[in-house]
This record gives C-alpha cells, structure tokens and sequence, in this order.
C-alpha cells in the first residue's frame, strides 16, 4: 500500500506531502483542482514516461517520492534485480529541467521497464478512460485469464508458439530459398563442373608463375650457374687459390700462433665454398629448356586467370570456396524435398502442441467465463440493473495465436426484451461504470494488488446507485487499500479517510494541495457536494446522515 507520498515542483504542485492509511480512502474536489496532477504525479512512480512540461519552476527538478508498504511476496522482484529489500521501500523519480529523468528504488537507481515492473505489482489505476477498455477483446480476454489463474500455462504455450513461429519462418525461407535458386540449378551444375574440372589448387597460380619465369630464362640460369662453378672450381680459380693459401698457413701454423686461427678459417671458406660450386654443378645439370612444358605451363596459368576474370576474383583460394558454395546450393536443391519435409514436421509437431494446449486453455475459460458471467450478473442486479444480461462468449479460432484459439466477447443487456450484444453498441456510460466496477471487484480477488486506486469510475451514476458503487468498492478494501476519487457525496461519504484536494491563491501563482478533512469538515465537504456551494441545512442535515446513518437507515439497507 502507499503510506506516503511526496511531490514537488509538479504542474500546479509547488510542495505537498500526504500519508495515507489501509481500508477505504476517498479524494473530491472541485473540477479543475488538481485530482488528475495528483494522478499524473503518481504515475511517475509507477513507470511512466515524463518530460520537463510538468516542471512548475522550469529552472527547478520535479521530485516525487512514494512509500510503500511491500510484502513478503514481492522479495523474489528485488532479489531479480540486485535491489535490497525492505517492507517499507522508497520509490523516487526526479524529473531534470532539460526533460532527463531519474528513478530510484530504496536509493539505487533503475530504469523506467524496473519502476514500471514494480509498479504494476503494486498499484493499479482505474481512470475514466480506461473504462474504454471494457469494450476491448485483448482486455476481454485478459480479464478471463486473469480470473482462470493459469498464467504459467499460458506462458508455457507462447514459449511454444514462439518457437513455432521461428519453425514457420525458416519453413518459408527455405522454400523462398529453394525456389529461388531451383530455376538457376543448371547454371550452378556448370559453374562447379567448370572449377572441378580445373582441379583448382590453394597457391597453386604463384607456383605456376614461378615455374614458368624459370623456363623462359632456362638458358641464361644454366649459364649462370656453369660460370660460377667453374670460376670457383676451375684450374688456377678461387678454389685452387685457396687451397694454397691454406696449404701455407698450414707449414707455419706450429710456430706462428695466429696461423691457427687462420687454418682454421680458411678450412672452413674452403668447405662452404666446394659445397657451394659442387651444388651450382648438379643444378645446372638439371636445368634444361622444355618448350612443350612451358607451353603447358602458360595454358594453365591463362586457364585460372580466365576463371578469376570470369568470376571476378583475385586468389585460386576465392575459386575454392565459390566451387564448395555452389556444391552445397546443388546439394540443397537436390535434397530440398527432405529438408521441406523435415522442417514442416516439425512445424507440424509443434502446431500440435499447440493445439493441445490450446484446447486446455479453451476448456478453462469455459468454465470461467460461466462463473464471471454469474458474478457479474449478481453485482449489476444490485447496482441497479435488476434485468442485466452479461454472457462471457468463447468462441474457438481455427487458427492459434499468441493468446491460444479463442476469440472471447463480452455481451450485455440491460433489458428483458433485448438480447447481449457487445458492450460498445449497447451499454449507457452510467451501466459502462457500473459494469468496470464489477469486473475491478472480481480482479481485485485474483491479482492480489495491494492498492487499487478508482479515478471517478464512478461516473453517470448517482443516487442510491452511486451508494452501492461505494460499498462495493468499500468492500474491496478489505485487506488492500482503496483509493477512490469522486464527484459523489454517496460515495465519498462511506470512506474511513477523507482528503480534499484544492486550489490556493499565493501572491504570484495559484498552487494545488491537499489535505485530510475533519470530523466537521467532512460534514461541509459532503453537504457542498449535495448542494454546491451555497449550503442548507437540509444539505448538511442529509450530509450527517450519509456519514452517520441511523440505525432506522442501516436496517433499510439490509
């Protein structure tokens, strides 16, 4: 329940802060005073979406603070999101003056899907517009979901269409796919028999370029490596002269020391030098012109430029993995009748559990739509509608959706003679009220909020009507807190709090505020509602005995 609320710096609200108890409270006030800022700034704690128009003071930040009164049950929400838990737990919103907004929960800061999470598990808020929400299907059928109580059942079965939307999807794809490139598998089977023919090899084009620029200088390598030879290992050549030289450091090597090192050296020039000219040697052997092999070569090398031009690439490596794309596109085409028929058995099996889950989900609306349609029909008869007919249809779908195969209406009557129809083409604003109060009171058992606020879903009603729309919703307040902001003197006066919310002139700027009335003020406050604001006795007298009825009035209402 909220146990506090502070605002400031919100439209017409300069400063106000406000705590409220459990049971039954009940806000008025005069059109205009600033009921609907008070909504507006709750709002806020509860996750909606703000910007810097709501700033009284353009310079200054709007804060609003609530305290709530959590239970137990929600622990499981502030370990989810690493938010320390307390049963007295602050929500704040900040809203900047360059429209930036801030929100916190127990001072650590979360974003607005966190807040609005919370809020929806705290507070539900019941405006005169929503009252349009009775006449819509999605609302119908959350409604008899709601009452059913099998959520996890039916999130189970949007778990499963989910995946058999993802099982459709790559269904059509894959046929979209196969018939794509089914009119272009003659085209492909040429391509890759063209590149496996070629016997395509990684690097192998760079080999070819190489091998072939050695042919083409075939003669002048060979003469190359013939001369080098034999200017090493030729009569009177580097070899010879260098076995002298060794040869003589040798004969004095035993009596001149440095002439070690040097034989040793020049030993090891000698080796290298030999192995060098015997390897030219064997080489230049091996080299020999081959006109037929460099032709070979060159038609070989244009065949793979030819297949890079034509493909437009710019490795052999590029040809490869064209070669494997277009293997597995003639692969696919060729086994598509199995891979379509493996995807739509699949496709098949989860539309059948879906089926099945639907049917389960059908049979228990069934039989809550019977048991809303006998509590409803009650309330409406002692709201005033002794002939309402209200029918919960459930009509099954051929095909399921998210929310299983069931298109669910709400029908109403309020005559004998005039059979259901839907809501929007046959109910008054006062009986559209009177019918949302009915269906909040049955929600009110089954969603467990701690607090309901009513935003004058009390409206085109009055009289003894409004007086039972009061004791349904003073009824509701037990165990939970009830919040009811009305026009009418029958229903604000069985509330066991009563707030005022008005207008005050300061010296620059006119302010909302608000305050909880009296014993005496109540009194005042409820005759002004009867009468306006001329005040007669009869308007006070009938005042004290809505407030306070006699025991004569008590036993009439029983």
């Amino acid at each position: 329940m909220i146990s506090n609320l502070k605002i400031r710096n919100y439209a017409l609200i300069e400063n106000l802060e406000i705590g409220f108890r459990s049971g039954y409270i009940t806000i008025t006030g005069e059109t205009g005073a600033g009921k609907s800022i008070l909504m507006g700034a709750l709002s806020l704690i509860l996750g909606q979406r703000a910007d810097s128009t709501v700033l009284l003071k353009k310079d200054a930040k709007c804060i609003v603070e609530g305290q709530f009164r959590v239970g137990r049950q929600h622990k499981d929400f502030f370990d989810q999101n690493d938010l320390d838990f307390d049963e007295d737990t602050f929500v704040r919103r900040e809203i900047l003056p360059g429209g930036k907004s801030r929100a916190f929960i127990n001072d650590t800061p979360v974003n607005l899907p966190v807040l609005r999470e919370l809020g929806d598990q705290l507070v539900d808020i019941h405006s005169q517009h929503q009252s349009l929400q009775l006449s819509d299907h999605i609302y119908q059928l959350n409604v008899v979901d709601y009452v059913a109580g099998h959520g996890s059942e039916l999130n189970s079965y949007r778990q499963t269409y989910a995946l058999y939307l993802e099982a459709k999807a790559a269904l059509r794809e894959q046929r979209e796919e196969i018939d794509k490139i089914s009119g272009e598998l003659d085209f492909y089977q040429f391509q890759f028999d063209e590149l496996t023919a070629a016997r395509l090899k990684p690097g192998e084009l760079e080999e070819l370029e190489q091998e072939m620029q050695q042919l083409e200088h075939a003669e002048e390598i060979k003469l190359s490596l013939t001369g080098a030879g034999e200017a090493l290992a030729g009569e009177g050549q580097a070899l010879n002269l260098l076995n002298e030289a060794l040869q003589l450091q040798k004969k004095i090597r035993d009596v001149h020391a440095p002439s070690v090192e040097f034989t040793e050296r020049l030993q090891s020039v000698y080796i290298e030098l030999k192995d060098i000219a015997a390897e030219m040697a064997t080489v230049a052997e091996k080299i020999s012109y081959d006109p037929e092999q460099l032709q070979e070569l060159k038609d070989r090398i244009d065949l793979l430029h030819s297949l890079l031009q034509k493909h437009r690439m710019k490795e052999v490596g590029e040809l490869l993995e064209l070669q494997e794309s277009l293997n597995d596109k003639i692969t696919a085409i060729t086994f598509s009748d199995e891979l379509l028929k493996k995807l739509q058995k699949e496709v098949d099996q989860l539309q059948g559990q879906l089926v099945e889950m639907a049917r389960k989900l059908h049979a228990a609306r069934l039989k809550t739509g019977t048991f809303i349609e006998k509590e409803v029909s009650a309330q409406l008869t002692q709201l005033g509608i002794p002939n309402a007919s209200f029918k919960v249809k459930v009509d099954q779908t051929e095909a399921p959706d998210r929310n299983g195969m069931n298109d669910i209406r709400f029908l109403f009557s309020a005559n004998k003679q005039a059979p259901p129809e839907e809501i929007s083409k046959v109910a008054s604003g006062g009986e559209v009220s009177r019918l949302m109060l009915t269906i909040k009171s049955l929600l009110s058992d089954f969603k467990g909020l701690p607090t309901l606020i009513f935003d004058e879903i009390d409206a085109g009603v009055s009289g003894e009507i409004a007086e039972k729309m009061g004791a349904i919703m003073k009824r509701m307040s037990g165990g939970r807190q009830v919040i009811a902001i009305t026009h009418l003197p029958q229903v604000a006066a069985q509330g066991e709090e009563h707030f005022l919310v008005y207008k005050e002139e300061e010296e620059h700027s006119t302010v909302t505020r608000i305050r909880k009335l009296t014993a005496d003020e109540r009194v005042t406050e409820i005759a002004k509602l009867l009468s306006g604001e001329r005040l007669t006795d009869a308007a006070i007298s009938n005042a004290r005995e809505l407030l306070y009825p006699s025991p004569a009035a008590l036993q009439k209402k029983t």
